[in-house]
């Protein structure tokens, strides 16, 4: 069991009654319905490779100019509408942040826009999509979030921007982020954690199959036939049709673990020792502790992208779900 470490203006995270452990939280984040009020937002496409389009909602304050602007990064398949991601938006918005929900490739209903694949090593995406907004929109500050997949997406462009980045990124903060990518590719394959693959495994041969209906002659279904593992699908598919040599090519090319030691913004990690399948290496903690610029912060509780606490009873922006309360926290100084 990890112990939780904190620092100045992070509360202790505390279960909900009834929804202790891993495997508990993890499936509550996701069995409980919760209600947003959003106002409708500006839908964007934005080129981020020729001929591909990844699809933005966006939520603008009055001045948005002024107003700190954040890019949200959703995780393995997932979209702008999963329940983190309006969370953080109903909570940003009420602090004075722009927001914009971010889609990945074919995410959100956008399948039909290019013959491509997504990844978890896109940075590039999201890099352009923060340099459409900064350049049309004007906005002044900038910052990052995400979460699992996109934790490490968010993680590895800030590395590899470093120094270089634009002078209105300020910020990055990431939840469960996979940043050690084999590593949880094979603890997700752990016989307690089936229930999680199989799903996984489920949504992206869903997938495949739906482009390779849109874009007859691109995809090779009989790819998927013997898969039994994210690994193998890896392997046959994601690495097979996205330019990796194949999965390990993959996995050490697309980990944000490689390029942690280069974040130069303040960056703000949450993790639960008992997320059930995403695993922070030592090596990679290493990295998080000679990194002056990176707070990391593990509770013993929490789940994976979980972090269901107690309400405080504070109307609907004090609702219990801490990890997305300390991300906006975080992000208010900026």
């Amino acid at each position: 069991m990890g112990t939780t470490q904190t620092h100045e203006g992070t509360r202790p995270f505390k279960a909900r009654r009834w929804l202790s452990g891993g495997h508990v939280q993890t499936l509550a984040s996701f069995l409980i319905q919760r209600r947003f009020h959003l106002p409708v937002p500006e839908e964007r496409l934005v080129e981020v490779e020729p001929g591909i389009k990844v699809l933005c909602h966006c939520h603008w304050q009055a001045d948005r100019a002024n107003a700190l602007t954040i890019i949200i990064v959703h995780g393995l398949e997932g979209s702008s509408e999963s329940q983190y991601m309006l969370g953080v938006t109903e909570k940003a918005l009420a602090a004075g942040m722009n927001v914009i929900r971010y889609n990945q490739r074919n995410c959100g209903g956008t399948d039909d826009l290019a013959p491509v694949l997504y990844h978890s090593g896109l940075s590039g995406d999201v890099a352009a999509v923060a340099r459409e907004v900064i350049a049309r929109d004007g906005v002044s500050r900038l910052a990052l979030v995400g979460f699992s997949m996109g934790g490490n997406i968010v993680l590895k462009l800030a590395g590899e921007w470093g120094l270089q980045a634009p002078p209105q990124f300020r910020a990055a903060a990431v939840c469960c982020p996979a940043l050690d990518l084999a590593t949880s590719a094979d603890t997700l394959h752990e016989p307690s954690n089936r229930i999680y693959e199989t799903y996984f495994l489920w949504a992206l041969r869903r997938r495949m199959l739906q482009k390779a209906r849109l874009f007859p002659g691109h995809f090779d279904v009989s790819r998927l036939r013997g898969i039994r593992s994210l690994r193998e699908f890896d392997d046959k598919v994601t690495a097979y049709y996205c330019g990796f040599t194949g999965v390990a090519d993959y996995y050490d090319r697309a980990s944000a673990a490689h390029v942690v030691e280069q974040i130069a913004v303040p960056s703000l990690v949450l993790y639960a020792a008992n997320d059930p399948f995403i695993r922070i290496t030592a090596e990679t903690r290493r990295k998080f502790a000679a990194n002056s610029n990176i707070i990391f912060v593990e509770t013993e509780d929490g789940g994976h992208c979980a972090f269901v606490g107690a309400r405080n009873g504070n109307g609907r922006h004090d609702d219990g779900y801490w990890a997305e309360h300390e991300i906006v926290n975080f992000l208010r100084r900026f």
